[in-house]
C-alpha cells in the first residue's frame, strides 16, 4: 500500500469517527431536551415505568381496602363514620388521580385494569356508606328538597332568552347530594359554574337537553352524563373527566384523562396528558382545546396543563382492536373547526 492510500484511509476514517461522534452528540442533546421539555408535578410518579406504578397502586389500594374492613368496627359510633368515609373517599379520588397522570406511559391493558379497581372500591364504599349509614331517601322531607341540591333558582326572563343559573364558590353547600355540586335536569339553559378562589372537588353534568354550560376554574374531577344537543366549556379540570351517553354535543374540556362512553355525533376540542379513550362510540371527532377567559393561563399551569401535547388527536378506541383506523371517531377537518372560544361574558358567548 502506497503513502498517498494509506493516508487517505486515514483520512476517510477520522472523518468517518467525527461523523459517528457528532451523531452522538446531537441524540444525547435531543434526549436531554425532550427530558427537560417533559412538565413535572410532585405529585407524580419518581418513575415513569409500569412497575413503579404498579408498586404504587397496589399500596394505595391496600391501604383503601385496610379502611374499608374497619368500617363494621367504628359502626357503633356514628359520628365517627361520616369522617372516616370521607377520608377513604379521598384516598380513592388519590388513587384515580395517579392512574390519570400515569395513563400517558401505561399499557392500554394496565389502565383499563386500573380503573375497573377504582370504580370497585367507590362501589364498596357506596355499600357500605348505604348500609352503616342509611339515608332518609324515601321521606317527603327530602322530596321536597330536591330542587335545592341543583343550583340557585333559574332569574326570571323573557321567552325569546334562555335562563342563567350560577354557581359560585359561595354557594357550593347549597349542593347536598355526595357532596358534590352540579347541573343536573335542565332544559334550554344557560348554566355557569364559576370558582376562581380554589379548586372544587367533584362536579356533575347530568340530564340536560339543549343547554349550554361553563364552568371558570378548577375541578378536580367532572362526571357527565346523559347530555343531548348541548355545549359544555370546562376549564381545566386536575385528574379525570368521565362521558357517557351524550348525543349531538360539543365539549371544550381540559384534563388529564378523559374516558367517553356511549358518545353519538359529538365533537370535542381537547387538551390531555393522556391518550383520549373512547368505548361504543360513533361519529365522535376530536380537535385541539381552543377555550378562553380570564385567569385560564395562570388555571392551566396550576393543574399541569399548559403544554400542549398533542394527545388530542391519540385517541383509544377500546372497542376497536384492529391496527388500521378506528371508524368510529375522526379527526375534525381545519375548516369546520370553531375559533377561540371566551366564557369570560355572563350574558353571551363570544368567539374571538
Amino acid at each position: 500500500m502506497d503513502d498517498d492510500t494509506e493516508k487517505e484511509l486515514i483520512s476517510n476514517n477520522n472523518e468517518s469517527e467525527a461523523a459517528l461522534q457528532k451523531k452522538h452528540l446531537s441524540m444525547l442533546d435531543r434526549l436531554s431536551k425532550r427530558q427537560q421539555s417533559r412538565p413535572t408535578n410532585s405529585t407524580e410518579p419518581s418513575t415513569e415505568s409500569t412497575s413503579s406504578f404498579l408498586t404504587r397502586f397496589s399500596q394505595l389500594k391496600s391501604s383503601i381496602e385496610s379502611h374499608l374492613s374497619e368500617s363494621q368496627s367504628i359502626s357503633s359510633d356514628p359520628s365517627q363514620l361520616k369522617p372516616h368515609f370521607d377520608k377513604i373517599s379521598e384516598s380513592i379520588s388519590d388513587l384515580e388521580k395517579l392512574v390519570a397522570q400515569s395513563s400517558y406511559f401505561l399499557p392500554s391493558y394496565d389502565v383499563r385494569s386500573s380503573l375497573k379497581t377504582v370504580s370497585d372500591l367507590k362501589r364498596n364504599l357506596e355499600n357500605l356508606s348505604s348500609e352503616l349509614i342509611p339515608k332518609k331517601k324515601f321521606s317527603f322531607k327530602n322530596k321536597a328538597s330536591k330542587k335545592e341540591r341543583d343550583s340557585v333558582i333559574p332569574e326570571s326572563k323573557p321567552e325569546s332568552k334562555p335562563s342563567i343559573v350560577s354557581v359560585r364558590d359561595s354557594v357550593q353547600s347549597s349542593f347536598v347530594v355526595r357532596d358534590s355540586p352540579g347541573f343536573r335536569n335542565k332544559t334550554g339553559e344557560v348554566l355557569i359554574g364559576e370558582f376562581s378562589e380554589s379548586e372544587v372537588g367533584e362536579f356533575t353534568i347530568s340530564d340536560l337537553d339543549s343547554c349550554e354550560v361553563r364552568i371558570i376554574g378548577c375541578v378536580r374531577a367532572l362526571f357527565i352524563h346523559r347530555l343531548k344537543n348541548c355545549r359544555v366549556y370546562v376549564g381545566p379540570v386536575t385528574g379525570s373527566i368521565l362521558i357517557e351517553e351524550v348525543e349531538g354535543c360539543v365539549f371544550v374540556i381540559a384534563s388529564h384523562q378523559i374516558r367517553i362512553h356511549h358518545a353519538k355525533g359529538s365533537d370535542f376540542y381537547l387538551r390531555v396528558r393522556s391518550r383520549p379513550i373512547v368505548e361504543d362510540c360513533n361519529g365522535v371527532r376530536f380537535a385541539p382545546y381552543c377555550l378562553s377567559y380570564r385567569g385560564i393561563e395562570e388555571h392551566l399551569r396550576g393543574a399541569g396543563l399548559d403544554a400542549e401535547t398533542g394527545n388530542w388527536a391519540n385517541v383509544d378506541d377500546f372497542r376497536w382492536l384492529r391496527a388500521v383506523q378506528s371508524p368510529n371517531w375522526s379527526i375534525m377537518p381545519e375548516n369546520e373547526r370553531v375559533g377561540i372560544v371566551d366564557i369570560s361574558k355572563s350574558e353571551s358567548m363570544e368567539e374571538i
